[in-house]
């Protein structure tokens, strides 16, 4: 088998030439088309990359924010102090050490309502009245009754009690 004399011909000679031209040109036209869009799909990855860079350290700090609040509102809804005052000590001439020692045996009964919800605490406020109201004290020789006259409630439980004489 003989391949035609074409190449000979000067007419096809120069289509081969004006083929093989336009391959070379057309191939450097495709490699600058498709630099210019990979440059730009690349910028726009490095922008997208950036982006989800600052919203990721956005969630964060937003996510770190949330938990604090959400601590601060955890403390807000619980007690986190109790607070007694016998408001008649003097009365009875009750040294500030006896006063003390009356304030905190209070303390001691009510340590269990520590970190409780304050829900719990306003629907037991009967309970605690007589936990106060049905401890007996005794000091030389003579019994004496607490009853309480203030119950105020946020996250501190104050309490104001008044002493008595057992009748």
């Amino acid at each position: 088998m003989r391949i035609p004399p074409h190449y000979q011909q000067p007419s096809w000679q120069r289509f081969f030439a004006g083929a093989a031209i336009g391959a070379v040109i057309s191939w450097g036209v495709f490699l600058f088309i498709f630099g210019v869009i990979q440059e730009e799909h690349s910028t726009i990855i490095n922008k997208q990359k950036q982006t989800i860079q600052d919203l990721e350290n956005d969630k964060k700090i937003y996510q770190d924010e949330y938990t604090k609040l959400n601590k601060k509102a955890q403390e807000k809804l619980t007690v986190q102090e109790i607070k007694i005052k016998l408001t008649n000590g003097d009365r009875y001439l009750f040294k500030d050490f006896r006063i003390t020692n009356i304030e905190n045996s209070v303390k001691e009964d009510l340590k269990d309502v520590m970190a409780k919800d304050i829900e719990s605490i306003v629907s037991n406020h009967l309970l605690i009245e007589r936990i106060i109201e049905n401890k007996p004290l005794k000091f030389d020789g003579k019994e004496y009754k607490l009853e309480m006259t203030k119950f105020m409630l946020t996250t501190t439980l104050y309490i104001e009690i008044k002493i008595s004489f057992v009748d």
